[in-house]
């Protein structure tokens, strides 16, 4: 007999050097029914940090997954989502542009849905504070380039903020080749390909400076969707 899980929620939060932002991001959060799984694959004290939370915040479940390799930020989620163990899971960044109200907000839209994503694009978001100019044109553009090679109606696939049944996300992940930026677009591609719904929930999100997507990265990420979008499985 199946035992059923202890929580509800699973919420994984890649964290690649985020030992100045992990302790604000996680005192933040009062209350969750869940399991936060924070991936932590780089050189900084990340991990020994949010080791030393664990152990304090006794009200939270915590888990550190450590790696000592670079994972990418595909790499890092899939690694989080394959740890996950409650029926509904999801992953939002660790910059904290992102609230854990607004991400229990997106678990409650799985009653109608497999999956929703939070959408800065679509009427009913709330930027408190905007990107720069370049960086609208460029996820813009990058919106565009997405819709032509893989025909996906979201107004924004890179909002660090999703969720999913985990049905769902178990059906798609052994499937998933995408370790960089690019992953987002990638599981949302598959999940669709498979049947799955998904929708787009308007969010409340402020941009927190310090991006860790750059020019590298972006060339990175069109690179990658072309491959996914020839690879033949």
């Amino acid at each position: 007999m199946t035992q059923e899980p202890a929580f509800r929620y699973s919420l994984v939060i890649p964290a690649f050097n985020e030992e100045a932002r992990i302790t604000p991001l996680l005192e933040s959060i009062r209350e969750f029914d869940g399991e936060l799984i924070i991936v932590c694959d780089g050189t900084d004290r990340t991990a020994e940090i949010v080791r030393t939370i664990a152990a304090r915040r006794t009200d939270l479940v915590i888990r550190c997954l450590e790696f000592n390799h670079r994972l990418g930020k595909g790499g890092g989620v899939r690694e989080g989502l394959f740890a996950s163990r409650a029926p509904f899971v999801g992953y939002f960044d660790a910059d904290g542009s992102t609230t854990i109200g607004e991400m229990i907000r997106l678990f409650s839209s799985l009653d109608s849905a497999d999956g929703a994503i939070g959408s800065r694009w679509v009427p009913g978001s709330n930027l408190t504070v905007r990107q720069g100019w370049m960086r609208r044109v460029e996820s813009r553009g990058f919106n565009l380039i997405m819709r032509i090679l893989y025909g996906l109606p979201y107004h924004d696939t890179q909002c660090g903020a999703k969720v999913f049944t985990k049905e769902a996300i178990d059906a798609v992940l052994p499937h998933l080749i995408a370790e960089g930026f690019e992953f987002d677009v990638e599981l949302l591609w598959r999940l669709r390909s498979a049947g799955y719904r998904i929708i787009e929930i308007p969010i409340e999100w402020q941009n927190m400076g310090d991006s860790r997507v750059k020019k590298r990265d972006m060339i990175g990420m069109l690179s990658g969707l072309i491959r996914i979008r020839l690879h033949r499985e």
